[in-house]
């Protein structure tokens, strides 16, 4: 199970870096604009995925911010948000680096933060639902870049097992 963790770490970062790269080539107002999404605008969208993971990594690891809001803007602007997005993922893929098996038979405990309750589940689920969450948001983003008429980059799994050897061995 840790080496599909180490994959999905690794995919979530390299994926933010080719959505990043796209969403810096828009005009700001594209960028900001309300489209209808869940968290309305990319740069919302963006932001939420910032704050969802600070959120569970916050579980996860029991360090770190973890913003009340799911739809808290942690940063206005395009650079600070890449440059958080960067960190975070960097502890993402250094926490999944870190895992042993034991851990991931483990459980963990926390509260939700909407309709608050105290949940205990285990960790490797929960890991699962973190990336599968990711990719949900980042495919909306990806429908709002190519809406916008953009050349959304690929985001497919199995393009980045070919490019990095992850997952093929």
């Amino acid at each position: 199970m840790k080496q599909h963790i180490v994959m999905l770490a690794a995919y979530n970062a390299w994926c933010n870096q080719r959505l990043y790269d796209a969403a810096a080539e828009l005009p700001d107002a594209d960028y900001r604009a309300d489209r209808g999404a869940f968290f309305k605008s990319i740069h919302g969208t963006l932001n939420h995925l910032l704050v969802a993971d600070r959120i569970w990594m916050r579980r996860f690891t029991g360090q770190g911010e973890a913003p009340a809001r799911l739809d808290a803007i942690l940063f206005e602007d395009l650079g600070s948000l890449r440059d958080a997005r960067w960190k975070e993922d960097e502890r993402i893929m250094s926490y999944a680096e870190g895992l042993t098996e034991a851990d991931l038979a483990g459980r963990i405990r926390y509260r939700t933060l909407t309709n608050p309750a105290d949940i205990e589940q285990p960790l490797a689920p929960a890991l699962l639902h973190f990336f599968n969450h990711q990719t949900h948001h980042r495919g909306q983003v990806h429908a709002l870049l190519t809406g916008l008429g953009r050349d959304a980059p690929s985001l497919d799994l199995i393009l980045f097992q070919r490019i990095s050897g992850m997952g093929t061995k």
